[in-house]
């Protein structure tokens, strides 16, 4: 058998085209082919595995592939054959994998992920959730191949926003950023997270409390609540958290149906609630025939806003000093202080207890004393009140 005497450049920049196309054999597999156009390409024929067909795979243009590139590639599709691996097959399957990477750019995964996350939180969350993402990620890293995020990258998006001193917005965003990379993990798109440090990039946020009241100031609340001039929605609103407990947003969102009166029980749904109680009297007659306690003004066929409460206690004068989330603070304090149960306060007020089995058997354990200690509260709410005005100690009001 003869040997293929090895191509030179000097040979192949002086290869004129002919009339039908022709090969120059360069040896193991490799030939460059010249057209009749002039144009020179890079061609590997080999035996297929298995098959035994012959074919050609084409490797790339000369000059813009050389000599010297040509054979590397040659050689690195000698050892995918040793291995009995097709190069055809295998440049197909890599080209796939290439352009699924880039498909999966974040907001794509960002949206796969939400689909899945809104699912296990409240709607509101949710919502904060994309629109956070979409005002200080999105602009930025939206069109990027997951498989090019970096940690120095994502930590410079972020920047700003710590610069703002929005620590606890960095926090939050840090937090998402990682759950959406380990989703991608998990479902395959990634090897790993890289952003699984950056929140050591940023300082921590400054944990503040909402602004309360004292036990002691609580019959000054309720004076200034029942002299104020605000609608009888949003008084009712505000009490009803107070005599609760729960959240704004939860109040806020209260629906009938979820309310028991015979039993006096009032049972917010999972979805609406990280965990779970008059007043309706009054309100019967307002929203009775609607879907929620509170109405919003202008859309009745929604439920208030959540800040509504927060903007009659501005104008009852309690700017800077109260907020509609520290009436939970007051509930708490007040109840502590008083001596009750901390643990019955905490299953009250609907804080996560990071132990499943403990969580509900505290659920079973602590209904009765709960009522109690509610039952308890609403009377010490009446009493503040001064001569009875309370709301919800009268439905003449």
């Amino acid at each position: 058998m003869s040997r293929t005497t090895p191509l030179s450049d000097t040979q192949i920049k002086h290869a004129k085209p002919r009339a039908k196309e022709y090969n120059l054999a360069d040896g193991a597999g490799l030939y460059l082919r010249v057209r009749t156009t002039g144009s020179k390409v890079w061609l590997f024929n080999y035996l297929k595995p298995y098959l035994r067909k012959r074919a050609n795979l084409s490797l790339g243009h000369y000059p813009a592939m050389s000599l010297a590139s040509a054979r590397k590639k040659r050689g690195q599709l000698l050892e995918l054959l040793a291995d009995d691996v097709d190069p055809q097959e295998h440049r197909e399957q890599q080209q796939t994998k290439i352009k699924e990477a880039y498909d999966n750019n974040f907001r794509r995964v960002f949206d796969d992920w939400h689909k899945i996350k809104k699912t296990k939180v409240t709607a509101d969350y949710a919502s904060d959730i994309r629109s956070s993402m979409e005002l200080h990620v999105m602009p930025k890293l939206a069109d990027t191949p997951i498989h090019k995020i970096k940690a120095r990258k994502v930590i410079e998006i972020l920047n700003p926003v710590a610069a703002k001193g929005a620590m606890e917005t960095v926090k939050r965003l840090c937090q998402r950023l990682n759950e959406v990379m380990t989703f991608a993990v998990n479902t395959g798109v990634i090897e790993h997270n890289p952003l699984a440090g950056i929140k050591s990039a940023f300082a921590a946020p400054v944990k503040s409390h909402f602004p309360t009241l004292r036990p002691e100031q609580l019959p000054e609340l309720m004076i200034a609540l029942n002299n104020a001039s605000i609608r009888r929605t949003t008084r009712c609103l505000i009490e009803w958290q107070l005599h609760t407990m729960v959240r704004p947003s939860e109040a806020a969102g209260a629906r009938w149906a979820e309310v028991d009166l015979e039993n006096a029980n009032w049972k917010i749904p999972a979805e609406r609630m990280k965990r779970a109680l008059c007043l309706l009297e009054l309100m019967q007659p307002i929203s009775g025939r609607r879907e929620h306690i509170f109405p919003s003004e202008r859309n009745p066929k929604s439920h208030t806003h959540p800040q509504t409460a927060n903007m009659a206690l501005k104008r009852m004068g309690f700017a800077g000093r109260l907020v509609s989330h520290g009436l939970r603070a007051l509930a708490s304090t007040t109840l502590n202080e008083k001596g009750f149960n901390a643990d019955v306060i905490e299953s009250a007020l609907a804080h996560v207890d990071q132990n499943a089995v403990r969580a509900a058997y505290n659920r079973a354990q602590y209904i009765d004393r709960r009522r109690e200690m509610m039952a308890w509260w609403s009377g010490h709410i009446t009493n503040a009140s001064q001569s009875n005005i309370s709301l919800s100690s009268s439905s003449n009001f």
